[in-house]
């Protein structure tokens, strides 16, 4: 990749919708191909896609107006945190990111660590010091990027009826 290329992260608008489908489609594919049970059930969907854009939490990252990443990205509380077997590192105002896709031309580049790097950033614009994320157990790829950006693992919460690992990052 290219240094002078800027990577932006910005919102979705409803026309996109096809195109983050697709790179949706293509990441429902790859946990498939990796054995792995998460986003298997016909969760997340077109619909999903919409209503995250309508609610104002679907983001794009994009470099030169081509969509890398999707991502929902919502400032305030989810109700499934709310029950945690385990403690969270703190009770205070949290950013929640849930349906991480990367577009399989992005593949390989990274780009994942650097959606949550901007994530990050955006979330002090907003005055809030807290990143919380869940993941599958099996989502090995996720796993490794929580890991490396120093994601604390706090226990587990339940979404739709299954256990996920649940991570939190406090930034300073």
């Amino acid at each position: 990749m290219n240094s002078t290329q800027q990577l932006v992260l910005r919102k979705a608008v409803i026309s996109e919708v096809p195109v983050i489908w697709e790179i949706l489609q293509d990441a429902i594919e790859q946990r498939r191909l990796d054995g792995s049970t998460q986003w298997q059930d016909g969760y997340p969907n077109e619909l999903t896609i919409k209503n995250d854009i309508e609610n104002g939490y679907g983001y794009v990252l994009t470099e030169n107006e081509s969509i890398l990443c999707y991502a929902a990205i919502i400032f305030g509380k989810d109700p499934a945190y709310e029950n945690i077997e385990g403690k969270w590192l703190s009770d205070s105002n949290y950013t929640v990111v849930h349906r991480v896709a990367v577009s399989k031309l992005a593949k390989g580049k990274g780009i994942a660590t650097k959606l949550f790097e901007k994530i990050e950033g955006l979330s002090i614009e907003n005055n809030i010091y807290s990143i919380k994320v869940d993941t599958n157990f099996d989502n090995v790829p996720m796993l490794k990027i929580l890991d490396k950006l120093k994601y604390t693992y706090c226990g587990e919460v339940y979404l739709r009826g299954s256990a996920r690992k649940a991570f939190e990052k406090l930034l300073h």
